[in-house]
């Protein structure tokens, strides 16, 4: 879908130069925009880089059982029902350590592995679990301690203090993770009590 839509605005973009006279601009803001974005990636990739084997690094060296033991109260509270040590536990715990540093790149595929080790944990394998969903907007709304990725883009297009947003960043990643997670978990209250009501209205029809 996304790609009709670039597709779509970038067709509208030549059509509405030609028409104006101006494909000139169009085509030196094409180049202009390829060039950057090249640039940026390259920026972004060093800093991935980096980071990232500082979370390899961390995995051979049994630090992510450390990191793990560390986040073990905070997981358990927001994961009751997880099992506990288990992969899907160390998993979670390394995918919220990158995103607090910032590292979204990096914390997709450790966010992919939590996904596969909650599914195995799933009793049932074609609904999403409570911690399933939980985990989605724990990621999804994640606290950033160290905003690395937008602070490299800053300090790429000439920001004198690149970190100065950080106490922006981490007032309304705060707020989105506490929104988040009370709005899922008022759905789990809801829809646990829409379960026992519905397996109480069976059990009285089966008595009648």
């Amino acid at each position: 879908m996304l790609n009709y839509i670039w597709a779509g605005l970038i067709l509208i973009s030549l059509i509405f130069g030609i028409v104006n006279g101006r494909i000139d601009e169009v085509t030196n803001a094409l180049y202009s925009g390829a060039n950057n974005a090249v640039n940026a990636c390259i920026t972004l990739a060093g800093v991935m880089s980096v980071w990232g084997g500082f979370i390899k690094i961390a995995e051979n060296s049994g630090a992510t059982a450390i990191i793990g033991r560390m986040l073990s109260p905070l997981i358990r509270l927001l994961f009751p029902t997880l099992k506990k040590g288990g992969k899907a536990a160390n998993a979670i715990s390394m995918n919220m350590a990158a995103n607090m540093l910032g590292l979204g790149n990096a914390a997709t595929p450790l966010g992919i592995e939590a996904m596969k080790q909650l599914q195995a944990e799933n009793p049932d394998k074609t609904v999403a679990s409570d911690n399933m969903v939980t985990f989605v907007v724990l990621n999804t709304a994640s606290i950033q301690i160290i905003p690395t990725t937008i602070s490299a883009l800053r300090s790429r297009y000439g920001a004198s203090n690149p970190m100065d947003i950080l106490p922006l960043i981490l007032i309304t990643s705060l707020l989105a993770l506490a929104v988040g997670l009370t709005v899922n978990f008022l759905f789990i209250l809801g829809t646990k009590g829409a379960r026992v009501w519905s397996r109480k209205t069976k059990l009285e029809r089966v008595v009648i």
